[in-house]
């Protein structure tokens, strides 16, 4: 079945996804009101946010020994005249490959204005070592009777200065306290800088950074304090291959021994492979298949090759178009690649709905040569393909409006180029599928060397064989999210 026009059941405007936001440009005008009214002072913010001292030289010195028993171990101890604490304690990721690689003039104004030890170049100090030596410090010196550490583990915040990829990476890495009860798990904040910026569009936090980062970033790091909470669901995600291994995987993705295939219920259509490796991972906003991931790849190795060319967000999305046009998608019909056939042709999908423990196989179209699973109700810089439904229609498809903590995913399908714009312009809406509480795909190789997949922004090439299927199972984590909401 078609999914309706904007004219018929769809609005052309486009509503992000969790349910107390604004349009994108309400959004943002909200953002830059609220920033715009802010005075604060450099040492009204360090009151509020700058850890004691002897604590930032305990955490940076367990993280370069990788050792979070040294503080305990040490002779750490609070000074004599009782260290106060700050009221929300923040520790800043920075990727200096993002905002146009400004990163590394956005870091130093960040240690300028809290302190050299709570901003952290994301690939110098990785988001796991933090949790791991950096927390675990304040929990050690904690476990001593150090109040001042106990309090600030309790109430700390995390920035994250770079794009979908780096802000899903590190609440990646924060979902691993809810594994070792190690709790509260400290909320999320968006300083934006990649391309896209879908994460900090949905939580108030705006599609870029402003011009004017240099005053921008202190009324950030104040909004972020202070800021209320709310959640957002999180999506496990398990690659089941033949033998084999993916090349340069996103941080975000990693081997694991882990991966079972279960049969139950289900129906496979190609060959179960003798052997298996396994990569998992978890996502926030969309994981895709097919020609848009495809394009993301090139955009990718582009960038990593000749970083010169990407230096700003407008020159990234001009590059970006370029990619979809020399990649093929534009011309599908032209060309007799396999590759640039519909996905119908080698995956098969299966979903259970909410509340279900039974699998159900939902047809591809045939036309689809990407297919998206969407959590918010922005992708690909803002845009809203699901579109904002009309109840008849959501009654007639058996679909409820989706919400960013609702435990389900939209699927929806593209077909070619000239399909996928005039989605993004909201001409038209996308190939609606289904929403589903999990997924499971089948992928079959046959002409197919490689398949092209991409989890919030973050791309990578899936190899594939002729003889055996490779399996994704996407499933929602049971623990949910915390972002800070920027508006």
């Amino acid at each position: 079945m078609e999914s309706p026009s904007i004219g018929d059941s769809v609005t052309a405007r486009m509503i992000p996804r969790h349910s107390s936001l604004d349009s994108f440009g309400a959004m943002k005008v909200s953002l830059l009101v609220n920033l715009a009214s802010i005075r604060v002072s450099k040492a009204e913010l360090r009151q509020r946010v700058m850890l004691p001292k002897y604590l930032r030289i305990a955490i940076r010195d367990c993280i370069l020994r990788k050792d979070d028993s040294f503080a305990a171990s040490s002779s750490v101890a609070p000074p004599l005249d009782n260290a106060l604490t700050p009221e929300v304690p923040l520790m800043v990721f920075v990727n200096p490959k993002s905002g146009g690689r400004q990163g590394p003039l956005i870091k130093e104004r960040l240690q300028n204005l809290i302190s050299e030890e709570q901003v952290f170049d994301i690939t110098e100090v990785k988001p796991n070592e933090f949790i791991r030596y950096g927390l675990g410090c304040l929990e050690a010196l904690a476990s001593r009777g150090d109040e001042c550490a106990k309090e600030i583990r309790e109430k700390m915040r995390i920035v994250v200065a770079g794009g979908d990829g780096t802000v899903g990476w590190v609440l990646g890495c924060l979902g691993e306290l809810n594994l070792q009860n190690r709790l509260p798990v400290p909320p999320v904040s968006i300083m934006p800088l990649g391309t896209g910026n879908d994460l900090s569009r949905s939580f108030g936090w705006g599609g870029s950074f402003p011009f004017a980062w240099k005053s921008a970033i202190k009324r950030t790091l104040h909004r972020a304090s202070v800021a209320p909470i709310s959640r957002l669901d999180s999506w496990n995600i398990l690659i089941t291959m033949p033998c084999g291994e993916i090349v340069d995987p996103p941080y975000s993705l990693k081997a694991t021994q882990q991966c079972y295939i279960d049969q139950q219920g289900l129906e496979i259509e190609g060959e179960m492979p003798p052997s298996t490796n396994g990569y998992e991972g978890v996502f926030y906003n969309y994981f895709s298949i097919g020609m848009d991931a495809q394009v993301a790849y090139g955009f990718h190795h582009l960038r990593n090759e000749k970083p010169y060319l990407a230096n700003g967000p407008i020159a990234n999305k001009i590059i970006y178009s370029g990619y979809g046009c020399s990649q093929g998608w534009f011309l599908t019909h032209c060309i007799n690649d396999p590759g640039l056939r519909g996905l119908k042709n080698i995956m098969t999908l299966h979903i259970k709905k909410l509340d279900s423990s039974e699998w159900e196989k939902v047809p591809v179209p045939k036309s689809v040569r990407a297919v998206v699973a969407l959590n918010l109700h922005s992708y690909g810089s803002g845009r809203n393909p699901w579109g904002n439904l009309k109840q008849d229609y959501l009654e007639k498809r058996g679909f409820v409006e989706a919400q960013a903590d609702d435990g389900l995913l939209e699927i929806f399908g593209l077909k070619q180029g000239w399909h996928a714009s005039f989605v993004m312009v909201e001409l038209i809406s996308a190939k609606h599928i289904a929403q589903a509480a999990a997924i499971r795909l089948e992928i079959r190789g046959g002409d197919w060397k490689d398949a092209f997949m991409q989890m919030d922004g973050e791309p990578w090439k899936q190899p594939m064989t002729r003889d055996y299927s490779t399996f994704v199972d996407i499933k929602r984590v049971p623990h949910q999210s915390l972002v800070v909401k920027g508006d």
